[in-house]
């Protein structure tokens, strides 16, 4: 039940914080976002999801880089900005759950 909470509340966070709605608190929002990645990782996915989830996973990962990129480097516009700030939000979430879930995965095929 907490992993499915932690990917619900962090999704959330990570869109204020792209929304820029955290004000002064940016910095903390964001160790929580990433926090919150970490748990997602540890307690949200098991070794029989690690699969689609590294999968899923490393695509978003991909795709938001690779978006907020492209994005960044076309004109500017409050639109495009406030999607390359939620992109990158997304990125502090999801890469260390990704990671996680990578690192479990492979000792999980060591121990085998």
């Amino acid at each position: 039940m907490l992993g499915s909470w932690s990917f619900l509340v962090g999704l959330l966070l990570a869109i204020l914080l792209g929304v820029g709605l955290t004000g002064p608190y940016a910095a903390q929002m964001n160790w929580a976002v990433f926090l919150l990645g970490i748990v997602i990782g540890l307690l949200n996915i098991t070794s029989s999801e690690a699969s689609a989830f590294l999968t899923s996973g490393t695509v978003l990962v991909l795709v938001s880089y690779l978006g907020a990129n492209v994005l960044g480097e076309a004109a500017g516009g409050l639109g495009i900005d406030l999607l390359v700030s939620v992109l990158n939000s997304v990125l502090v979430l999801f890469v260390p759950a990704t990671i996680v879930v990578a690192v479990r995965a492979v000792f999980g095929l060591a121990r085998n």
